[in-house]
């Protein structure tokens, strides 16, 4: 496409407030859970010492070339829902930290054969690993009429949700939606609001879906939470309300799925450190449109 695509992954957000976060031992172990451009991953690393080791996950093999050249660090090619199976792997028992920043990168955005955008003439696909075997596309024409109604609803919290998915089931026995641009033009009959925000709930809402977000979130912590030492701190940057409700109910011991919910309360194994959610500056914002809804939760094991 000719762009520097080392370049074009979004500026790591709270970058200051997220090593703050994390780094409590220059000589301790931890994890970063979305390398993503590797500014957080960098950042970490610039303050451990030569004891000090992080390990990074990311599912999408494309970071491959923003690894950081550095012994202290090791890149696992997963999804960190499989994170305490990988520490498995390298017989790692405790971990001192572990850090996730939950936002889409610029470059999944900018890449349009990824499928991620509205604009994009390429077919619906918003895979983050290509191992996954289901696109947006499949989504949109395999689903029944009330999977779709959740998808938009719980995901896209869109409030027309029930029109979109009882239209969409009835009109694609006639058109398969071939690309990006040909499904949001189709939205645009449901649109309210500005235009723009409705089209990115409703593409959001098909990407978590198709990468099973906030099942691998939930399944995340539940592994970050069993594997942190004693003291040991987890930090979480979300962008969207519902993630952002998975780490503070999670933090807090309440009930994330509906299992939990069957069976009560969990026992409580983190104390919050930030009663008030920590938010990018007003500069941080201006310079980087995409932070503005971020939210950064710590929490310490109890």
């Amino acid at each position: 496409m000719g762009m520097d695509e080392s370049n074009s992954y979004h500026d790591p957000v709270l970058l200051i407030e997220s090593v703050k976060a994390l780094i409590r031992k220059k000589d301790g172990l931890y994890i970063d859970g979305t390398l993503g451009g590797s500014g957080h991953s960098k950042a970490f690393l610039s303050v451990l010492d030569d004891e000090g080791r992080l390990i990074a996950f990311d599912q999408d093999r494309a970071v491959v070339r923003n690894l950081p050249q550095d012994n202290r660090f090791v890149w696992v090619h997963s999804n960190f829902r499989y994170l305490k199976k990988y520490l498995q792997y390298y017989k790692i028992e405790k971990i001192d930290g572990v850090f996730a920043d939950l936002g889409v990168s610029s470059y999944h955005f900018d890449q349009e054969d990824r499928g991620f955008s509205f604009r994009s003439g390429s077919p619906l696909d918003m895979r983050m690993s290509e191992a996954n075997p289901m696109t947006a596309h499949d989504v949109l024409m395999s689903y029944s009429q009330d999977r779709l109604l959740a998808v938009f609803h719980d995901f896209g919290e869109l409030t027309n949700a029930s029109r979109i998915a009882a239209k969409l089931v009835s009109d694609r026995k006639n058109r398969s939606f071939g690309s990006c641009i040909e499904f949001a033009t189709w939205l645009e009959q449901f649109s309210y609001g500005k235009p723009h925000q409705f089209l990115a709930k409703a593409f959001q809402a098909l990407r978590m879906e198709v990468n099973e977000e906030i099942k691998c979130l939930q399944e995340f912590l539940e592994q970050a939470g069993e594997m942190l030492v004693s003291g040991g701190v987890l930090a979480v940057i979300s962008y969207h309300s519902l993630e952002d409700r998975v780490v503070k109910n999670f933090l807090r011991g309440t009930a994330n799925d509906e299992a939990e919910k069957f069976y009560g309360r969990r026992k409580k194994i983190f104390l919050a450190e930030n009663k008030k959610v920590i938010q990018p500056s007003e500069n941080e914002q201006s310079k980087n449109p995409r932070s503005r809804s971020a939210k950064l939760r710590i929490g310490i094991k109890i």
